[in-house]
């Protein structure tokens, strides 16, 4: 292969005003860490509702519960984008389709648009998560907990979730690193993310394989570093004999 490599191009003009190459990977990664964690505080928070509803007794909550994850894990997140950008907001009251058609730029439309449907989306998957962490404790916890006077908000709060979630850490973190890979999605709908950056880059500067090399080690150092950082996390809330690794 007798390619030529120029890393040179990253501090070379855009020819967009003063801007370099590299200004526009920065706000790239700047929007993709922004769509990620919106959308996750959103999957988590849902999520962890979601995972309650479907372990409480009964049948409506958990039906209800499992009727949204059966939904929006079965449906592709592509299509469930498209839904929440270009159809949902034709549903909405006159001054809020207004408003968010002409009422905020582009970008935050499209911004908005991909939080709610990577966080909607990521929502369903925490609950599995989450409900299978609470039915892995042993059924006596909770028994005991009713037993001692507690209510079932509060055997939830006190007793099952805080164990629950120390179990679940390591499928959370996998949730966590895709919600930040799948929000290149944004990119389809006009959102200035990493991977849409990196394709503008590719074609103003036709240097291809260092756009999408530079792209490629962003996307490895920074889910490295989160999978170190959620490493990091378990090792702290770790309970001796109910997790993996040193006692």
């Amino acid at each position: 292969m007798n390619y030529h490599w120029d890393w040179g191009i990253f501090f070379k003009s855009t020819g967009v005003g003063s801007e370099i190459y590299l200004n526009w990977f920065v706000s790239g990664l700047g929007w993709t860490i922004a769509v990620a964690l919106a959308g996750w505080i959103i999957a988590l928070l849902l999520g962890s509702v979601l995972g309650v509803m479907r372990t409480l007794p009964g049948k409506l909550l958990p039906t209800i519960a499992t009727a949204y994850v059966e939904l929006f894990r079965n449906v592709p997140l592509l299509v469930q984008l498209f839904i929440w950008y270009f159809l949902v907001p034709d549903l909405l009251p006159t001054p809020l389709e207004m408003w968010f058609k002409q009422g905020i730029s582009p970008a935050t439309s499209a911004y908005l648009s991909v939080v709610v449907c990577l966080g909607l989306f990521t929502a369903a998957r925490v609950c599995e998560q989450v409900r299978t962490g609470i039915q892995a404790l042993p059924r006596g916890q909770n028994n005991a907990a009713l037993a001692m006077g507690f209510s079932t908000a509060q055997t939830y709060r006190f007793v099952l979730l805080p164990q629950a979630f120390r179990i679940i850490i390591p499928p959370l973190t996998s949730e966590f690193l895709n919600i930040f890979k799948n929000s290149s999605v944004a990119s389809l709908i006009g959102l200035m993310e990493l991977l849409a950056q990196t394709k503008q880059t590719a074609e103003f500067s036709a240097n291809i394989f260092e756009a999408f090399t530079l792209a490629t080690l962003i996307y490895f150092v920074l889910n490295m570093s989160l999978m170190g950082f959620m490493a990091w996390v378990e090792k702290r809330v770790r309970i001796p004999g109910m997790m993996g690794g040193s006692k």
